[in-house]
């Protein structure tokens, strides 16, 4: 039984990023032969972990990277130590923007499955400035895979589907962020395109190192990846 942090804890992050790794082409290997042949990105999320942490998971290979806080984000995007080191790092801010941050875009708690066709058509039709460039969701946790797959996952699988077929999009250029360090090898498995694991990684957390609660942050919640270069 693999115990999340465990393996990176007592033997460091480049051997749980190797092992990640090895998880992750296994999962690709099993998917069924119908699913869109994307090889699936793996973002290190290192919230709450040291710039040395960032960059031996850099030094092993490791390319892209997660922070789910804005300021820790922006703090380890602008560390000397990590612009002289990793030079081609890539950034994901994947947690809760604020409102005063994204206007009226983030005026709710992610969507219904029912508003994501017409959201997108929005943001095609509507936000220049904004690409649309697939769908992400968190899993149902403790779900028991011998009941057959996580539901949320099928979800949205299904949403692409339908998406696709709406705005005559072909599946491979719609990604699926879907999957973290507990059940991202099903979520491979099922056709995610984009899985964020951790605490696998760089071991479990310490949350006493969270950054500081902006006064305005109540005011938001919205769950969203942003990708950007550097």
């Amino acid at each position: 039984m693999w115990r999340a942090g465990s393996m990176s804890a007592e033997l460091g992050v480049g051997f749980a990023l190797r092992a990640v790794n090895e998880r992750v082409q296994q999962a690709v290997a099993r998917r069924p032969r119908d699913l869109p042949a994307i090889q699936p990105r793996l973002v290190a999320v290192s919230k709450t972990k040291p710039v040395e942490m960032v960059i031996e998971a850099y030094c092993h290979g490791q390319r892209t990277f997660g922070e789910n806080y804005v300021q820790e984000l922006l703090e380890k995007a602008s560390n000397p130590k990590i612009l002289s080191s990793c030079p081609e790092i890539k950034w994901h801010f994947i947690g809760h923007l604020q409102k005063q941050n994204v206007n009226k875009l983030m005026g709710k708690h992610g969507l219904l499955p029912s508003e994501t066709v017409s959201m997108v058509e929005h943001i095609n039709a509507k936000c220049p400035s904004l690409e649309f460039v697939g769908l992400m969701t968190i899993g149902s946790f403790g779900h028991d895979l011998s009941q057959g797959p996580n539901p949320d996952f099928q979800v949205l699988l299904s949403l692409r589907e339908e998406l696709c077929k709406k705005l005559s999009v072909p599946p491979e250029q719609v990604e699926l962020s879907m999957g973290m360090s507990m059940d991202f090898q099903h979520a491979i498995e099922v056709g995610s395109t984009n899985v964020r694991v951790g605490s696998t990684i760089f071991g479990e957390r310490d949350y006493s190192k969270k950054p500081p609660l902006d006064k305005s942050a109540a005011d938001l919640k919205t769950p969203v990846e942003v990708a950007q270069a550097h």
